[in-house]
């Protein structure tokens, strides 16, 4: 049986795959991991089986060569019913090339926090990661999985699906973006060893969350099968 083959979007160096990567890697999928800000080479989203796009401290709304270059990409997949996982800025491109749009909120959300879902056994309740300041309007034709009261957290449009959270935040991660962003976590009054600690606390149960929510989206929403990449 063939083995998944999988476009891994990241948009600078402190904002890897981790959750997603290791996932993957355990399903048994070929990963092609494009740092799309520095590359510039030219991809085809139909020779993928999966296009994950993750998060960056840009914003969806952003002007800048990369993020037209990734609209290209995504509309290109979601014209080919190539499934896409959005991750936070993922996520809202992904709304925005599909006909939302994507804004600066009036409030953001930094820490572990709870989602109200509509679908527990495709996007449990949490807590999740989230750090963002920027929030999106649904497309036509999306379906809300879930949301807070800052905006929507999950949704899913035909194979693809988008979430405001991060479930691919590792220890490791934590710790790079506490290096990378400090001045974001001090504007908004967040502790940063406290922010650490809990992630720490929270790194089994969330790795285990986070592989229910990949593995459902993967069988559920893109309609691939467990056993098509390897995994079991």
């Amino acid at each position: 049986m063939s083995r998944l083959r999988a476009l891994v979007l990241q948009h600078e160096q402190p904002t890897p795959g981790g959750y997603v990567n290791q996932w993957l890697e355990d399903r048994g999928a070929d990963q092609d991991i494009f740092r799309i800000d520095i590359d510039g080479r030219e991809v085809d989203a139909r020779e993928y089986d999966l296009i994950v796009s993750l998060g960056s401290e840009f914003a969806a709304f952003d002007d800048l060569p990369w993020i037209k270059r990734e609209e290209v990409i995504l509309r290109q997949a979601l014209d080919a019913d190539v499934p896409i996982l959005g991750v936070c800025f993922g996520g809202q491109l992904l709304a925005k090339v599909a006909g939302g749009s994507a804004f600066r909120s009036d409030k953001s959300e930094i820490g572990w926090l709870p989602v109200r879902t509509r679908d527990e056994s495709l996007v449990p309740h949490g807590p999740w990661f989230q750090w963002h300041f920027d929030s999106f309007t649904l497309p036509d034709g999306a379906k809300l999985i879930a949301d807070s009261d800052v905006g929507p957290q999950a949704y899913t449009i035909g194979r693809s699906l988008g979430t405001q959270f991060h479930p691919e935040v590792t220890p490791d991660i934590m710790e790079s973006w506490v290096r990378a962003y400090s001045h974001e976590l001090e504007q908004d009054g967040v502790d940063p060893q406290g922010l650490l600690d809990e992630t720490y606390q929270r790194a089994a149960e969330t790795r285990k969350a986070a592989w229910r929510l990949f593995d459902s989206f993967l069988k559920r929403v893109a309609g691939h099968t467990k056993e098509a990449v390897g995994g079991g």
